[in-house]
């Protein structure tokens, strides 16, 4: 029995998944057990009360995570993910805005936030290409 090279190991590795699975499912899970930061940073132009967004963007991390585990689904998760990924922009955006007067290590912290969402959305999208319909 002969074994792929490594290369298409690497691309059709379930790893990155995994990786990307165990940080939504992660924080997903704060949204439940810590939710009072996630309110702080809904934006108060959003409808309804700030619980309520923590609570449903803890339950779609929590989903997408899981749907990235399942090799079935794993597509269907990394789509979400990108989804997912742009649709909580404007709350870091937000906590940008609202964090301008806090101590610069938060600030600075909140700001590095932004650019990262696009290596995030940027690996969703390989998980996608790379992982097959089972």
């Amino acid at each position: 029995m002969t074994s792929s090279p490594p290369e298409l190991q690497q691309l059709t590795s379930p790893a990155p998944a995994y990786r990307l699975a165990a940080m939504l499912l992660g924080a997903g899970s704060l949204h439940f057990l810590a939710p009072k930061p996630f309110d702080a940073i809904v934006p108060a132009e959003l409808p309804g009360s700030a619980r309520f967004y923590t609570y449903a963007s803890g339950v779609a991390e929590l989903a997408t995570g899981a749907l990235l585990l399942v090799p079935r689904t794993r597509r269907l998760g990394a789509l979400a993910a990108v989804v997912l990924f742009v649709a909580v922009f404007p709350a870091n955006v937000n906590m940008v805005r609202l964090w301008r007067n806090k101590p610069l290590v938060m600030r600075a912290g909140a700001l590095a936030r932004l650019p990262l969402q696009i290596p995030m959305v940027l690996e969703a999208l390989k998980i996608y290409r790379t992982s097959r319909d089972s």
